[in-house]
């Protein structure tokens, strides 16, 4: 015996998690321009390959944003953003050759050289890695790179209101941090132009001005 198609009652009482987030989030879609879909996003770390904790982030991901589709209506897409601007804080263990890897500790993992020796760069090898890792499972998406978005200017305005309202954020963000990660915690991360290293520093000045 067939079921009946599940209707608007059905996903509006629906229990499971997916279709909880997606009711939290379902009264804000009047926030969001009409005349495009709204966006969901993941992130992801491309120190190491990906593995079964990628997955899931994408896959929870994936199940909010249908059962947001259900509840709403609304077309929707996801981004899977890939933060490959983050410093490589350790050589991965699982790496070919790790010790060509340890001049290059602390810069942008987009500027990391690739150990296996296929790509351009550390990240852009496990991002290709990612991206078939989720192709076999015919997740549909929508790939960032953090690389091609700040080299595009994608975040300049963004990075000058962090600037403007830097004080509030702090605000904000501080009480979540142990100590000593306050003092050190900045939105920003430069770069330093000496040594190519990204710099975990605060900001102590010049935020206030474009």
């Amino acid at each position: 015996m067939t079921r009946a198609p599940f209707t608007a009652d059905d996903y509006a009482s629906a229990k499971s998690r997916p279709f909880q987030a997606a009711k939290a989030l379902a009264p804000r879609k009047d926030k969001v321009k009409k005349d495009g879909p709204v966006v969901f996003q993941t992130g992801y770390g491309p120190s190491g390959l990906p593995h079964l904790g990628t997955f899931g982030e994408v896959a929870r991901t994936n199940m909010v944003r249908h059962a947001f589709e259900c509840l709403t209506g609304r077309e929707t897409k996801i981004i899977c953003f890939s933060d490959d601007m983050d410093g490589m804080r350790k050589v991965p263990p699982t790496v070919p050759n790790p010790e060509t890897l340890e001049p290059h500790l602390q810069k942008p993992l987009s500027r990391v050289p690739d150990p296996f020796g296929t790509h351009e760069s550390f990240s852009a090898h496990n991002n290709a890695r990612l991206r078939a890792f989720l192709d076999q499972f015919g997740f549909d998406y929508a790939f960032q790179s953090a690389a091609d978005a700040y080299s595009s200017g994608m975040f300049d305005a963004t990075m000058v209101r962090v600037l403007e309202v830097y004080d509030e954020i702090m605000d904000i963000i501080l009480p979540t941090l142990g100590e000593e990660r306050r003092q050190t915690y900045s939105p920003i991360l430069p770069i330093s132009p000496s040594t190519g290293r990204v710099l975990y520093v605060p900001l102590l000045a010049g935020r206030h001005h474009r």
